[in-house]
């Protein structure tokens, strides 16, 4: 039997999957999806699948994946994903199916426990903050018990906790092989368990990191699998782009300085006049930043140095960066030998020059370079897309061992045509078999779209105000359940200021705002509807918001979308692929930013409906949707939804999922 027929059994309305799942519905666009998945596996290939909304492409890909007998990688685009693949998912379909395979979780090297770096901060001269003490002393706890180090397992442990960054290593710290606690490490551990396992779950952060720098096991990994199955692909070319750009910072050599005086402090040999060394390579990175210190925010870089700077001082002052470097490289080098701790600065110190010396370099074609400026100054030089990268590993890893390589990208929005070419154009998978597959939701009968033609244009200074009153007088019907997504953090601070002023505190909306606790905090408050006495919550957030929030049920019944999601206009890596189009005799706007904005649109507005049983609305304050030409494009592009004419048919429609809600205590 071939595997898309093994794959067909599975998931038929009394297959194995329906038997181990009481809650089993099945849909024909999964199968479908799974069938595909399958058949590429089996003849090798590329295919692209956008799957929508409700589909349940993971299981689409997992059951092939788990049924074909290969070796295979799945990546998807963040740690929690992969936590939800690994510990959710994977575990239900292999007791279903009775597949007892190896299943591994790989993730980057900051996510696991350093013991190494454990116990010096927790000996270090640091004043430490209540909250952190006691972050490390749970640690230190779960320490003892962790089988597998990853600090995942550590629910309290945020990961933005500067605590993190203590109890893990870098590239750049990690003593490698003479650690002493090298034969026990938690990051090696991984890696070997990876080798040997039958299914890899990475993450795309931790695929093109591999990719740059060859240091996390997944460049070996590769060509004994056979199958690689790329979730959430729409994510790839930002992702892929952090991690395929070269970059350093005047930070990086602060934190290297401090790291080799504290070093040096300790050991008496060292000279007097190492230690002015030391001084004036600090003196060269600041007066390197100064150069910076009036103009904050993203600078352009298109000629010999950054735009605004005088080329000459900028070259003068990075020669002497340069010079400084060679000079402490040259006193570190008869200590390399000394201890592990001198090697390893040797080597940071020795990559830092590395990179610094790119930039001292003209740009060179293909390339886009930018400056970065807030607390410190950061330099970056990317390609200007993933597309040489991901062509150069399909074509290199077509064929291996007796199978033909598959690889499988999916997500539920890669374009705004048929031909997914937004998706396909920019990551060169030109010739792979395309499908879409559409969304078994009825989005007529469960969702409306409201734009509101009162409100004036974005670029107005009383848009956010507007938006904010007109969500305001939404909530005094709907009592919360809203999930308002911004395109700037400028107007998520605006609409959560002025929420805060239009809904008294007597209406008992509490009003959440992105950085007031952690992703997962406001997550779990959100989801406690009405709890304390309130009526209901509405979260005005936005980056990460727009894709990745799961809120099924009645939790979330409006969501609200401030503006079109265009990209700023100072965007390097766009404005440089726009050039290049316009060069060539393209047109940027249609082939690159509205694509793009139409994606992101497409994101967003997928928040609203996640199960059969959901309703809601989505408002997009934007006029430009019904008033353009290329709004109405991007509207098409959107699920057939009931489109609210007018301000009053909105708030009757409000009305209408009040009495549907099973949170609301006066419900009719």
């Amino acid at each position: 039997m071939s595997l898309p027929q093994r794959v067909a059994c599975a998931f038929v309305a009394d297959g194995v999957l329906a038997r181990g799942q009481p809650e089993w519905t099945t849909r024909v666009g999964q199968l479908q999806m799974a069938q595909a998945v399958a058949q590429t596996m089996e003849e090798g290939g590329v295919l692209v699948v956008e799957a929508g909304t409700g589909i349940g492409k993971t299981y689409a890909y997992l059951v092939p994946a788990l049924l074909s007998g290969q070796r295979v990688l799945v990546s998807t685009a963040s740690k929690a994903l992969q936590d939800q693949l690994f510990h959710r998912d994977l575990p239900r379909l292999m007791s279903a199916l009775e597949i007892p395979l190896r299943v591994v979780m790989l993730k980057g090297r900051s996510s696991y426990l350093c013991t190494m770096r454990m116990q010096v901060a927790r000996h270090a001269d640091i004043d430490w903050h209540p909250v952190q003490l006691r972050e490390v002393s749970e640690v230190e706890q779960w320490a003892r018990r962790t089988l597998t180090g990853d600090l995942g397992e550590l629910p309290t442990l945020e990961e933005d906790s500067p605590v993190m960054a203590l109890v893990s290593s870098t590239r750049d710290n990690c003593l490698g092989n003479v650690c002493p606690h090298a034969s026990d490490c938690h990051v090696n551990k991984a890696r070997k368990a990876a080798m040997a396992a039958d299914l890899i779950v990475v993450n795309h952060h931790l695929f093109f990191a591999d990719l740059q720098f060859r240091e996390s096991g997944i460049t070996e990994l590769l060509p004994s699998v056979t199958a690689v199955v790329l979730d959430e692909a729409h994510q790839l070319d930002d992702i892929g782009l952090q991690f395929l750009a070269q970059q350093w910072s005047t930070h990086q050599l602060t934190h290297f300085l401090k790291d080799l005086q504290a070093t040096g402090e300790s050991l008496a040999w060292i000279s007097a006049g190492w230690r002015a060394q030391v001084v004036a390579m600090q003196n060269a990175a600041n007066a390197l930043q100064s150069l910076f210190s009036s103009q904050p925010g993203r600078m352009a870089w298109k000629c010999d140095a950054p735009a605004g700077v005088d080329p000459w001082l900028w070259r003068t002052h990075i020669q002497r960066l340069l010079d400084c470097m060679s000079m402490v490289a040259s006193a570190l080098a008869p200590m390399e030998d000394a201890s592990p701790t001198w090697r390893v600065l040797l080597q940071r110190l020795q990559a830092l020059r590395e990179s610094v010396s790119l930039f001292a370099m003209p740009v060179l074609p293909g390339k886009v370079r930018w400056v970065e400026v807030g607390a410190s100054v950061r330099f970056f030089e990317s390609p200007l897309s993933v597309t040489n990268a991901l062509q150069a590993m399909v074509k290199a890893q077509t064929v291996t061992g007796q199978h033909l390589r598959s690889w499988t990208f999916t997500s539920a929005t890669l374009g705004h045509d048929a031909q997914l070419s937004w998706f396909i154009d920019s990551s060169g998978l030109h010739g792979a078999r395309v499908l879409q597959v559409e969304s078994p939701f009825n989005y007529a009968e469960q969702a409306a779209i409201y734009v509101p033609p009162h409100l004036p244009l974005p670029a107005d200074p009383l848009h956010s105000d507007c938006v904010a009153l007109l969500i305001a007088q939404a909530l005094e019907v709907l009592g919360g359940r809203t999930l308002v997504l911004t395109t700037t953090l400028r107007a998520m601070r605006s609409i959560g200021d002025a929420l805060l002023r239009h809904l008294p505190a007597h209406e008992g909306i509490d009003v959440l705002v992105q950085g007031q606790g952690s992703k997962r905090e406001l997550v779990e408050r959100f989801s406690v509807q009405g709890s304390h006495g309130k009526r209901g919550t509405v979260l005005v957030a936005c980056a990460s918001f727009w894709q990745g929030f799961d809120m099924p049920g009645d939790a979330l019944q409006m969501v609200v979308i401030d503006k079109l999601p265009f990209a700023p206009p100072d965007d390097p890596v766009l404005a440089a692929r726009a050039s290049d189009m316009e060069s060539a005799g393209r047109k940027p706007f249609v082939e690159l930013h509205l694509p793009r904005a139409t994606v992101a649109l497409k994101q967003g507005a997928g928040r609203l409906i996640r199960r059969e049983s959901d309703r809601g609305v989505l408002v997009i304050c934007d006029v430009r949707l019904m008033r353009s030409g290329y709004g109405k494009k991007m509207l098409r592009s959107l699920p057939a939804m009931d489109n609210l004419q007018d301000h009053a048919a909105f708030m009757q429609y409000l009305g209408t999922l009040t009495k549907f809600s099973t949170t609301d205590p006066n419900r009719a």
